[in-house]
This record gives structure tokens, sequence and C-alpha cells, in this order.
């Protein structure tokens, strides 16, 4: 296994842990609407945005 594979594991596990973690409901506030939701949603998405957020940029710049 590659060193960088072992550490995209490790950062997954420590992710998802840190989310299963978070259990307790937070109020989003969202420019105008207030929304209270579980923190793990939050965080999932927040997640889940930012990997994408990342293909993007990596394809871009492989694109160059």
């Amino acid at each position: 296994m590659r060193v960088r594979t072992i550490g995209f594991v490790i950062l997954a596990a420590l992710a998802i842990w840190f989310i299963a973690a978070n259990t307790g409901s937070i109020t989003v506030r969202l420019w105008i609407p207030t929304v209270t939701l579980p923190l793990w949603i939050v965080l999932t998405v927040t997640l889940l945005v930012g990997i994408v957020l990342g293909l993007l940029i990596a394809r871009r710049r492989a694109q160059r």
C-alpha cells in the first residue's frame, strides 16, 4: 500500500469518528432562515462539499 492511501484511510476514519461523536443539535443560520439540525448532518454535508470542491479543483489542474 502507498503512504498516500494509508493517509487517506486514516483521515477518512478520523472524519467518520468525529462526525459520529458529535450528535447534538445545533442552530444554523442560512442567510435568512434559521434551522435546527443534528450536528452530524451539518458535518457530513460540509465534508461532502469539501470533497466535491477538491475533486473539481484537481480536475481543473489536471486539464492544464
